[in-house]
């Protein structure tokens, strides 16, 4: 009986040991999220008036959110370089930003789960005019005389829509709204060691642009937008993808296929090697209408980029430069 009671304890010990690891292996993965460039059409003229010209403060937003969503952690976050190399294939205008239609259809591309597009509402500040003057000692070191002078606080307003990718349709929105707890005679004042800006846009993360009074209200808008984001996560599903591709190469026991990352692979993905023995063609058209094929491996992805995977053979034999893979994968 006293070693049935060992046996047992050791058993529960062992069990425990391993339950969290186990659970860990079987977490759902993150949802996968693209966010375009919001859309400041309606306050274009308040940003020309602010920096003196057209800046693409609707790339600053995104980018600033796209920081705070992978500090965070809830989603993964398509890199910039990505979205931007979609974006030129599909001659994407600015005009699309906001429209959830296009939206979909650049997310099925990029492999996500959702699209998150958004528009900048507000971008200025609340002017509020003081008067300055009389006697006895003046502003400034500015002498008798009264003079009139506006201070503002900065306001920055943005709302998100949280895009299905299949159906076009929202499943979240997300406000946010920041307001500078300085008021200046400049908006873009506050930061003493602020640039300005290059290139057409406002790098908004840098700590020097933050500093200025409409930075700050910039800051706290991202950063109010991002909590509903994150509140929203379980309104998403991940997507269960097929992916196909081919066999790129095969050299001394290592496979490379043409599909990586990009199509939502990721390592340790397993893929069903096929090699097409019959095609069936239209009698009508002659378009191929269906291959048949026959399995003869399976390979395991060990190593993956953007448009490749590099992968290990599983079980099978003989595979070859042109034999299909496919798998289902979240």
């Amino acid at each position: 009986m006293r070693k049935l009671i060992s046996f047992a304890v050791v058993l529960a010990l062992v069990l425990l040991a391993f339950s969290p690891a186990t659970a860990q292996d079987q977490a759902p993965r993150k949802k996968r999220v693209a966010i375009l460039d919001f859309d400041y059409g309606t306050v274009r003229s308040y940003v020309a008036g602010l920096f003196g010209t057209d800046v693409d403060v609707g790339k600053g937003i995104s980018d600033l959110l796209v920081k705070h969503l992978v500090q965070d952690g809830t989603y993964s976050v398509i890199e910039r370089k990505m979205l931007d190399k979609i974006l030129a294939e599909q001659n994407f205008s600015n005009s699309d930003r906001a429209n959830p239609s296009t939206a979909a259809q650049l997310g099925k591309i990029l492999g996500v789960d959702a699209i998150i597009v958004g528009t900048i509402t507000q971008f200025g500040g609340e002017d509020k005019n003081v008067k300055v003057g009389g006697a006895g000692g003046g502003w400034g070191g500015f002498g008798v005389g009264g003079f009139g002078r506006k201070t503002s606080k900065a306001i920055v307003t943005v709302d998100a829509r949280v895009i299905d990718i299949d159906t076009a349709e929202i499943l979240a929105v997300a406000d946010g709204k920041g307001e500078s707890k300085r008021s200046s005679t400049s908006l873009l004042g506050g930061g003493g060691n602020w640039r300005g800006f290059g290139a057409g846009g406002v790098d908004f993360g840098s700590a020097n642009f933050q500093e200025t009074i409409i930075g700050e209200a910039v800051k706290l808008a991202v950063e109010d937008m991002t909590k509903d984001l994150v509140a929203a996560n379980g309104r998403l599903q991940a997507r269960t993808i097929m992916v196909e591709g081919l066999v790129a190469a095969v050299d001394a026991g290592v496979i490379i296929l043409n599909v990586g990352a990009k199509t939502g692979l990721k390592v340790g993905d397993e893929l069903s090697v096929e090699r097409v023995g019959r095609e069936i063609k239209d009698p009508a058209t002659g378009q191929v209408i269906r291959r048949m094929t026959s399995r003869i491996g399976v390979v395991k992805v060990t190593e993956i980029d953007d448009i490749s995977a590099v992968c290990a053979l599983i079980s099978g034999s003989d595979i070859k430069v042109g034999d299909m893979v496919k798998t289902v994968t979240q």
